[in-house]
């Protein structure tokens, strides 16, 4: 057998009239800023041959993968038909990026940082998504998030959404941690959920600049990844992880993994009610998670302007088209800052949160359900709409 079952998104190549396609984008195949172009998105199951290893790749039997917000949005039409997501993307794209899986085959050179030795098959691995080269100025500089080469996995080249995937072994971490400590089955569970733990742990440690112990915190959007974030502030010492979500499902998986407090930001103030919690002291490090900075952003200037705490980190994760009403005067006086978060990669971010799950951090809360790989074009198209379920792994 040399084919395998593979969910592929397709969509129309139509850039918008007043869009002209910057350097990086390749004309009918990739762009930058996938909402710009893309149309008409979608979603089949597609059968492709069994990929072979290339010199520094290894071949991983999946075991588990995540359905991202990412994969909703750019299977999501707007009402004139462009995607919804707003960055990298080339299609046809097998989607999935969130994975956790199995060696089965490698090449000589494909060397394994658990041992720093060549991979051997059956080791146990998760894989960063973001598929940087290396070579470019930013990568070299130790940003590899911000690789002026970037591909990315389940976005631009192909992902996880099928039996097995073919990875560079240099995005790739072992798992064998969490396997000595869960069984296979959470192990892999787990694997798969390092991926957007990353994506929170880098933007709440590594950009947000870290808290201290005892430090209060406010989390805009219950999803996976402002759920993950619960988790890391709550174990890296925080005495107020506060979360605002609407759903009251996505406010209690929260609360498992390490929310003190919940606000529900459709009653009463949510300005005030942070305020009312930290006793005017305010918050030293606020999370955008929610994708409506437009919307959120006067209550965020309200609690920067009216608490006493000075130096607070606004850190925008979640990915959006809309302009953010900043008022500088805010930002002058309060000694505050805005920083941008992208990706997970570099930094000893992927280690360090495998490290932090096998030392107890249990993010597996966040799956609220798990289905086979043929349902997952149903299960993403629902997620456009009805937002009650947290997380939706596909098992393999």
């Amino acid at each position: 057998m040399d084919k395998m079952k593979t969910v592929t998104l397709f969509a129309d190549w139509d850039p918008r009239p007043d869009f002209k396609l910057g350097s990086k984008d390749i004309d009918g195949k990739l762009s930058y800023l996938g909402s710009k172009v893309w149309r008409n998105p979608r979603l089949e199951i597609v059968d492709k041959p069994i990929p072979k290893p290339n010199p520094g790749q290894v071949i991983v039997k999946v075991k588990a993968c995540g359905i991202c917000g990412s994969d909703v949005h750019m299977a999501q039409a707007k009402p004139d038909g462009y995607i919804f997501y707003p960055g990298l993307t080339a299609f046809p794209c097998t989607l999935g990026h969130e994975l956790s899986g199995v060696v089965v085959e490698a090449e000589a050179d494909a060397i394994n940082r658990r041992t720093n030795q060549p991979f051997e098959t059956g080791e146990p691995v998760c894989a960063e998504e973001m598929a940087w080269c290396g070579a470019c100025r930013p990568c070299a500089d130790g940003y590899p998030n911000h690789c002026e080469r970037l591909q990315e996995i389940g976005f631009s080249i192909d992902g996880a959404f099928a039996d097995y995937i073919a990875l560079n072994a240099k995005y790739c971490w072992s798992l064998h941690e969490l396997v000595d400590r869960y069984d296979e089955e959470k192990a892999f569970r787990l694997g798969s959920l390092v991926e957007p733990t990353s994506v929170a742990y880098n933007a709440v440690i590594e950009r947000g600049g870290g808290i201290r112990p005892g430090d209060s915190v406010w989390i805009l959007g219950g999803g996976p990844i402002g759920a993950a974030a619960c988790a890391v502030m709550k174990t890296a010492g925080a005495s107020n992880v506060i979360i605002s979500e609407p759903s009251k499902d996505r406010a209690k998986i929260a609360q498992k993994l390490g929310a003190s407090h919940v606000i529900d930001p459709t009653e009463g103030n949510t300005a005030e009610q942070v305020l009312d919690i930290t006793r005017g002291g305010g918050v030293n490090l606020i999370l955008e998670a929610t994708g409506l900075p437009d919307v959120v952003w006067s209550d965020i200037e309200h609690v920067i302007w009216n608490g006493r705490t000075l130096n607070t980190a606004v850190v925008i994760v979640a990915r959006a088209d809309a302009k953010i009403p900043v008022t500088g005067e805010v930002f002058q006086v309060r000694r505050a800052q805005i920083v941008g978060s992208q990706g997970h990669s570099g930094h000893g971010t992927f280690p360090r949160v495998i490290s932090a799950m096998a030392a107890g951090m249990d993010m597996t809360p966040i799956i609220t359900k798990k289905i086979s790989l043929e349902k997952v074009p149903e299960n993403i198209v629902m997620l456009q709409t009805d937002r009650k379920e947290c997380k939706i792994t596909a098992v393999m």
